[in-house]
């Protein structure tokens, strides 16, 4: 993944500063004429460790570029689905009020007919009297 390989990397740089570190480190307690020796070595093979270290701090803002235009789009989405789900809530609070004015509207209706016939029956009876 790539934020696996951003540590990887980070990792990688860490430890070559650290040797680099360490060699300065060791050259700076020995004797002039030695240490001139191993200096002359250690400049030579510096441009290939820069080169080196230049190129994974190249890549790490490329992995860190990358990694925030992901977090960017994993963000959008998330809100993109937050409102997708308030929709849908939304969305079903009105089919159930539309449902429950149906549904009473039904037993109003069942209501008006139920006293319709009783007052035709009333009538009807009240004709026979």
């Amino acid at each position: 993944m790539l934020t696996e390989e951003l540590i990887r990397t980070r990792g990688e740089l860490l430890a070559l500063r650290k040797i680099l570190e360490n060699i300065i480190a060791d050259l700076s307690g020995k004797e002039a004429m030695q240490r001139l020796a191993e200096q002359e070595l250690f400049m030579k093979c510096s441009g290939t460790t820069d080169a080196r270290i230049k190129e994974l701090e190249s890549r790490i803002k490329g992995l860190e570029s990358e990694q925030n235009k992901k977090i960017g789009e994993l963000l959008k989405v998330r809100r993109f689905k937050k409102g997708l789900e308030r929709l849908r809530a939304e969305t079903k609070r009105e089919f159930i009020c539309r449902q429950e004015k149906l549904e009473q509207k039904e037993l109003d209706e069942g209501a008006v007919m139920r006293f319709a016939r009783k007052a035709q029956n009333l009538a009807r009876t009240d004709a026979l009297d």
